[in-house]
């Protein structure tokens, strides 16, 4: 049981990795088409650099909640570590949230017009 419990910490770790590599990847390719965009002369690059950008940090916060989960339970959960996460999970959802609504300008419940 132990070898399990120092896989799914790897695992976890490998995870906040693969999050943080989407927000960086994901700005560094907004970046690139913003100013690929900026040669055209594009009114709206600024707005889809914005997008890009916001959705990148969303994919990102995903990962890094999913990677949180895995390493509160590969500990031994205690009231405070699941508090703790509670705690995380519930700032990370509040921001996924709010970008969600800035970029789409609706909340993800609310019907498409």
């Amino acid at each position: 049981m132990e070898n399990i419990k120092i896989y799914i910490d790897y695992i976890a770790e490998i995870m906040e990795a693969i999050g943080v590599l989407a927000i960086f990847l994901g700005s560094i390719f907004a970046f690139g088409k913003y100013f690929f965009l900026l040669k055209k002369k594009d009114a709206d690059s600024y707005v889809e650099l914005r997008q890009a950008v916001g959705k990148a940090i969303l994919l990102g916060l995903e990962i890094l909640i999913a990677a949180d989960i895995m390493e509160t339970i590969v500990t031994e959960p205690t009231l405070t570590s699941v508090f703790v996460l509670a705690i995380i999970v519930l700032i990370r959802t509040f921001l996924s949230l709010s970008l969600q609504v800035e970029l789409e300008g609706k909340f993800p419940w609310q019907k498409k017009v």
